[in-house]
């Protein structure tokens, strides 16, 4: 009689919780200790790597995307969840992650990569990219990036409209932001800013009229 062949349930590698100013990275770790990188003038680059972690009980080398941020001696790994990530064969030769990596979510590591390799632009952005950062942003970063996703949508109607057009209302224009702020609290803030400063453009812009 055949049996039932059932995967192991997967570990779970402990998260780091982010935080992202306009120019600093902070990572609370999960034994409770904190890192603050400042991204202002830091090399960062990519790539793929390995991780080496126990799985039940044995051990199991996975794949990972590595972020790394260095300036002189100081260097930073930031990775995604090994328990995401395939299994690597022992034939496979890329860089072992180091032991002091921080594990973030994908979606965090995205949005964060993208930040970091785009410059750290907040005008390079659009809609869409701004909502990922505000989920994993400061409240002060969080608010300066709905002033900029209000600023981006204002422009976005204000060029589209017209006597035969009906142009892009705002709430249809924010709307990546505003279903980011289902889940986050920092996107809520981002997502009332915006609205915030979008009411005081509108003002302004009518009594310049």
């Amino acid at each position: 009689m055949g049996r039932l062949y059932r995967e192991p349930i997967p570990f779970r590698s402990a998260r780091a919780e982010v935080q992202l100013e306009a120019d600093a990275l902070i990572l609370r770790m999960p034994d409770g200790r904190s890192r603050y990188v400042a991204l202002d003038g830091m090399f960062a680059g990519t790539g793929d790597g390995v991780v080496i972690a126990q799985n039940d009980t044995r051990l199991e080398r996975r794949f990972v995307r590595m972020l790394v941020l260095e300036r002189a001696a100081e260097r930073t790994f930031v990775i995604t969840p090994p328990d995401h990530g395939a299994v690597a064969p022992n034939v496979v030769r890329v860089p072992e992650a180091p032991a002091d990596a921080a594990v973030i979510d994908g979606g965090a590591w995205e949005a964060i990569t993208d930040w970091v390799m785009g410059g750290g632009r907040l005008a390079a952005c659009a809609i869409e990219d701004l909502a990922r950062l505000a989920v994993i942003a400061s409240t002060q970063f969080a608010m300066l990036i709905g002033e900029v996703a209000a600023q981006r949508a204002l422009e976005l109607g204000w060029a589209t409209r017209g006597l035969f057009r009906g142009g892009t209302d705002l709430e249809t224009a924010l709307q990546p932001l505003a279903e980011a702020a289902r889940d986050s609290p920092r996107a809520a803030e981002a997502l009332v800013s915006a609205f915030a400063h979008a009411a005081g453009a509108s003002r302004r812009r009518r009594r310049a009229w």
